[in-house]
């Protein structure tokens, strides 16, 4: 859900902010080993409550040209079994045929297509594709730069956050909790190490 998720508005809102063209371009890894990344999930139960969830396993990685952000892209892969609301029995629920049917497709994906920077050079929209129980459509993140610069390792490090709402039936998800949950906002939160 994906929360899949983006780095494409990383290069374009670094660019728009004068960075140094060679400052940060190059390609990042999602930082999977530290778990300095997150796909969150928030839906509504029933009109009554909110739900929060994550997905624990996902994995990405992308490259950001400051000469030119069109250039820059980003690919997320996310297990759709490692889904986690606080709750075994809903989690098991959730993965059924239900929702997410995580047996017969066991990855969420998402990849870049193009990107849109708005008119303060801020922010940027990353359109893409989404992949989600078989069913693949192009979705927009809105996206955010949080920053980037070296790291007391001697590496150096990019991080965005980014924003989007799914519709359930647009992906084939047949259960039907009422108009309040038809739709389930994604955020996604991700440090890159440059390779």
């Amino acid at each position: 859900m994906k929360k899949q998720l983006l780095a494409s508005a990383v290069a374009v809102t670094m660019a728009a902010t004068t960075v140094q063209a060679d400052e940060g371009s190059g390609s990042y890894a999602f930082d999977e080993k530290g778990t300095h990344q997150f796909v969150m999930f928030k839906i509504s139960h029933l009109g009554y409550s909110w739900l929060y969830g994550r997905f624990n396993d996902f994995d990405g990685q992308f490259s950001f040209d400051a000469d030119n952000p069109a250039n820059s892209s980003v690919n997320v892969t996310i297990d759709t079994a490692s889904v986690d609301s606080n709750h075994a029995e809903r989690d098991k629920h959730i993965r059924s045929e239900d929702f997410l049917y995580a047996d017969e497709f066991p990855e969420a994906t998402f990849t870049s297509k193009r990107i849109v920077v708005d008119e303060d050079g801020d922010e940027a929209d990353i359109i893409g594709d989404l992949t989600l129980r078989g069913v693949t459509k192009e979705i927009t993140l809105e996206a955010e730069l949080i920053g980037h610069g070296e790291d007391p390792w001697g590496g150096y490090r990019m991080g965005f956050e980014a924003e989007t709402e799914l519709r359930l039936s647009d992906f084939g998800i047949p259960m039907n909790l009422g108009p309040a949950s038809e739709t389930v906002e994604m955020i996604i939160s991700v440090e890159g190490v440059r390779q």
